[in-house]
């Protein structure tokens, strides 16, 4: 079975599937009860392709309106407005309108924003404040989103519960049982009147509804919890200036006239005209497809919705919000496009095909068997020619039997599992700080062999405290104002200005007063670290901006390691700032600041003292930061780039960041289970090493490389050394993505990565699993990802893949429980049609068990929480079989001891039970039904461990699975005991209630048995 699922069903990744593999299985799937309800957790693909249409058409639109707005731009001059804005939006206060700020900015037309007065007038029009931004005073915001609209995009509504009912309705087999019943009431009622005819009838009709009700109620549960999800994933937060003070709201509440403040890897929220920024390159493919980044700056202005900022920084004006942008209206198309199907979904579709075909094969030949039996009776009796009522209703109950044989037979159940453990995970994972953004990740993260952790904010705290510093030659520790204040005394002056300057003004962070009118660190734990630091040194953050210009900004990127800043200082010049990795810095200077103050060469005595202190401060887990300047005269163009040599060492600082509590015990958690740690960081190799060793994972068996050395490697040389890799320090991006690629592909591991940084997204989509960090993550990251980690928490990530292997453990044993019932319902109902000419089991039975083994089993055995044993055993890994041998010996023993016990009571089960009398058949019959169901309820227990002959630990914490035993067991005894009109059985004795329990009960010494059976 397991090479015609590879062959067939086996195309089908856990990401990045082709179309192609998607549409395949689906055609192979041709015995399916209800499609609505079986392809309901698959993608749209037809929604997808509308999706891809709507990005060809904006990328020609936008291709369009460039070239028109180019050709239009020498017509310009000498244009007047002929434009005035409605009556409502003057009355509110504004004089633009949403429809001509929309046809600007997604229209990239020039002329209107020229005729307009250009960006600062269009703030102007919006009733916003370049320096404040707008007022959030009385009704200011209501009125803005009453003319304006509100940053939201139509999402598709959760489907109400009876949508659910009649989607589960479109049963096939239930449609067709429903027909039976209605021939059935018919004929019936003709026969033997009101209400004794109807019985038979009512019975099917009362549990055709039963499985519809509770199927309903499942689906629509699980449709709520993605929903819940859903609107967590899309949870983003930017920084905005309001009412003078910088703050951070959600992309929800952003309105037109709004200033945002963008950077690197952020998602541009909203449509909007660019301010002022710096080196602005927008990724535009999530919404025209073209791959090309675009720069955006006071020429080009236009930013849209949706895209992301590939490189450098912004201050935005909003102009348009929701669906009136082209991404509200994409994203409309994408939503119902829907989540990639998972493998694990694909396969038991295929398992669900193949035991459907067998079903079907099994129904038509018992119907056949059923109806001969009937016909050579007739024959012998020689009534032949002559039919009744009865006989009638006769054959219809066995085109029941046989259509219920194919309700049993096809496990619609089985893909569904997988969707509803899913959800349940996926639900519990939030609350544990892990946001699941693709459902295959889950069962993925279960089969994890590798993870390749970054250093800051997932092994570390991420709470960043300048501790040590090296000026002007002496080292000294700052923890405090006062030791600092003395420090600041110990250095010459022009020492303190140039450092004050380099710190204030070569950063990707802010200083501001908040809300509560408190300052307020705004930037990365570094930034945060260095700027507080120039507080202590008793800097002003304010006056330093304002004392020079800004010319030039060269972002901070992981590939450079390094960033910089040119400022046009008045009455000196050009000067540039340099701030980054203490080696890579370092190496570009040639001077340094002396103990007096003066710039003097560095000699060979002074390199090596300050190579040094960048070892000692690694080897103190200290991540070090070299920050340099060079004065380049008074000529300098913004065009240029920043000089690469010639620099003048000012200070080489250490930052303490310490290791996460807990995040020991999580490494040693996962070797334990079989998953290899790896760091892959950008930091120092020694700062790499010092955490690596305090974490367990650097140990004597394992190297540390730094990332230059790694990627000079041949091929062969990489596959004989990533196996010992346990830290690669000062990697780029492209390192981290070698890696994990050789790790997939050359050592056949499942790999999970995690990242922050827009860089790390390669490397997040070709792993396995890609895991972004939710609170220093950028968007781009985020996007990239297939789990986003909340709290930026090692321990999570091991949360992550104990819940993953909790889903994968969790199915197989619905699967082994399914897959029992399936084979013993169709033994005992064809070898009993074809030896003793009727089936034992009934249509309104066989319902009964199936929605036992179907939406009930799932809700027992699909959602049963994690537990510590599972980090204890190896993971699957890439090629272990789903259904392995375990289930295999677990499904055929217990198969053939309830084929055994159902066949011991339809030969023997009179003379055991001592039945005779006119109600003896019926009596065996309620027996047989009452025995089986109870092998099923054992059964049940029995699956909760595969291997482990303790099925009841922890079986109490379990409430859905008790709940689920409970009410199966009482239900089982109104049907036997008061429903006997309806489902054709009889009440039984005590002794009998005994009797078929302990027959159930049997199963639970036979699986302990078979468990000891070993298997490879």
């Amino acid at each position: 079975m397991e090479s015609y699922l590879n062959e067939n069903f086996g195309d089908v990744k856990a990401k990045n599937s082709s179309e192609e593999a998607l549409q395949r299985w689906r055609k192979l799937c041709w015995v399916v009860k209800n499609p609505k309800r079986r392809f309901r957790f698959t993608a749209n693909l037809s929604k997808r392709f509308e999706a891809r249409a709507i990005r060809r058409s904006n990328q020609e639109k936008f291709r369009l309106a460039v070239l028109v707005s180019q050709a239009a731009l020498q017509f310009i001059h000498g244009l007047s407005s002929d434009y005035t804005p409605p009556k409502e939006v003057t009355a509110a206060g504004f004089q633009i309108c949403a429809d001509e700020l929309g046809s600007i900015v997604e229209g990239h037309d020039f002329k209107k924003l020229k005729i307009h007065g250009g960006v600062q007038s269009i703030a102007g029009k919006l009733s916003t404040s370049i320096t404040n931004g707008i007022s959030t005073a009385d009704d200011a915001l209501h009125r803005r989103k009453e003319i304006y609209g509100i940053n939201k995009f139509t999402e598709t509504k959760v489907p109400g519960f009876w949508v659910f009912v009649w989607e589960a309705l479109h049963d096939m087999t239930l449609m067709i049982l429903a027909v039976c019943a209605f021939v059935s009431l018919l004929v019936g009622i003709i026969m033997e009147g009101w209400p004794k005819g109807a019985h038979d009838g009512l019975g099917i009709v009362a549990s055709i509804l039963l499985v519809v009700f509770v199927t309903a109620t499942s689906d629509y549960r699980q449709s709520l919890q993605f929903k819940d999800l859903d609107t967590e994933k899309k949870k983003i937060t930017v920084q905005v200036t309001r009412d003078g003070q910088r703050q951070k709201i959600s992309i929800y509440d952003l309105v037109p006239g709004d200033f945002v403040h963008l950077a690197i890897g952020d998602q541009v929220p909203a449509d909007g005209l660019f301010i002022s920024g710096f080196s602005l390159l927008i990724n535009e493919s999530s919404l025209t497809g073209e791959s090309e980044p675009v720069h955006v700056n006071a020429e080009n202005p236009f930013l849209l919705s949706g895209t992301k900022v590939q490189d450098g920084s912004c201050k935005m004006l909003v102009t348009t919000v929701g669906m009136r942008t082209q991404w509200g209206k994409l994203m409309a198309t994408l939503s119902e496009g829907g989540d990639d199907e998972t493998p694990l979904q694909v396969k038991l579709n295929g398992v669900a095909t193949i035991i459907g075909k067998l079903g079907l094969f099994f129904a038509a030949v018992t119907f056949a068997v059923l109806v001969q039996g009937l016909f050579n009776r007739k024959l012998r009796e020689g009534s032949h020619w002559s039919w009744s009522g009865d006989e009638a209703l006769e054959i219809l109950e066995f085109f029941a039997v046989a259509v219920t044989i194919v309700v049993v037979a096809v496990p619609e159940g089985l893909p569904l599992a997988v969707t509803l453990s899913l959800a349940f995970a996926m639900k519990k994972m939030m609350h544990d700080k892990a946001l699941v953004r693709h459902l295959a990740a889950c069962e993925t993260m279960g089969s994890a062999t590798t993870i390749c952790s970054d250093k800051t904010g997932t092994l570390t705290t991420n709470h960043m405290t300048l501790v040590k510093a090296c000026i002007c030659g002496k080292i000294k520790e700052v923890s405090s104002t006062e030791e600092t204040s003395s420090f600041c005394s110990e250095i010459p002056d022009f020492a303190v200005r140039i450092l004050l300057q380099s710190i204030f003004n070569n950063t990707g962070g802010e200083i501001v007063r908040n809300i509560d009118d408190k300052i307020e660190i705004l930037g990365t734990p570094t930034e945060a670290a260095l700027l507080e630091f120039g507080l202590l040194l008793g800097g002003d953050f304010q006056a330093e901006q304002q004392a020079s210009k800004i010319v030039k900004v060269e972002p901070f990127n992981s590939a450079k390691k390094q960033m910089g800043v040119v400022l046009e200082i008045p009455g000196v010049g050009f000067r540039a700032h340099s701030k980054g990795a203490s080696e890579i810095v370092l190496a570009a200077c040639d001077k340094f600041i002396d103990s007096n103050g003066d710039v003097v060469a560095l000699d060979e005595a002074s390199i090596n003292h300050l190579k040094d202190t960048i070892d000692n401060f690694a080897s103190e887990a200290l991540r070090t930061l070299c920050l340099a300047y060079m004065e380049l005269g008074s000529e300098f163009s913004a065009e240029s780039p920043l000089p690469s040599k010639g620099y003048t060492c000012i200070a080489i600082v250490g930052i303490k960041d310490p290791v996460r509590p807990g995040v020991k015990e999580s490494v040693a958690i996962c070797k334990s289970a079989g998953i290899s740690v790896r760091m892959v960081t950008g930091d120092n190799i020694n700062t790499a090493k010092a955490i690596a060793k305090e974490c367990g994972i650097l140990n004597d068996e394992g190297i540390a490389i730094e990332g230059p050395v790694f990627r000079e490697k041949s091929e062969e040389e990489l596959l004989k050394l990533i196996p010992k890799i346990q830290v690669m320090a000062r990697s780029s991006p492209m390192d981290k993505h070698i890696l994990v690629k050789h790790l997939r592909t050359g050592l056949e591991e499942v790999v999970a990565v995690t990242g922050d940084g827009t860089n790390d997204a390669p490397a997040l989509h070709e792993a396995d699993i890609g895991l972004a960090m939710g609170i220093a993550g950028t968007e781009v990251a985020k996007e990239s990802a297939d789990v986003i980690i909340m709290d930026d928490n090692f321990s999570t990530i091991l949360t992550v893949a104990k819940w993953g292997r909790s889903i994968y453990i969790n199915i197989q044993k619905f699967v082994q429980f399914q897959l029992t019932v399936n084979i013993v319902a169709l033994i005992v109902n064809f070898s009993s049609a074809c030896l003793t000419g009727n089936a034992p089991l009934t249509a309104v039975q066989l319902l009964w068990v199936n929605m036992i083994m179907d939406t009930l089993g799932a809700l027992a055995l699909a959602t049963e929480p994690p537990n510590d044993d599972l980090m204890k055993r190896s993971p699957v890994g890439r090629k272990e079989n789903f259904i392995s041998n375990v289930m295999w010996r677990n499904i055929i023993g217990q198969s053939l001891y309830q084929f055994v016990i159902i066949w011991f009571l339809q030969t023997r089960g009179k003379a055991f039970f001592h039945l005779d009398g006119e109600d003896s058949d019926l009596i065996l019959n309620t027996l047989i039904f009452n025995s089986f169901v109870f092998c099923q309820v054992f059964n049940e227990i029995n699956s909760r461990e595969m291997e482990k002959i303790n099925v009841f630990k922890g079986i109490l914490r379990n409430h859905v699975f008790v709940a689920v035993i409970t009410c199966t067991v009482i239900f089982q005894i109104i049907i036997i005991q008061f429903l006997g009109t309806f489902a054709n059985t009889y009440p039984l004795t005590m002794q009998q209630w005994i009797g078929s329990i302990l027959l159930g009960f049997l199963g639970m010494p036979i699986a302990a048995a078979l468990k000891m059976i070993p298997v490879e």
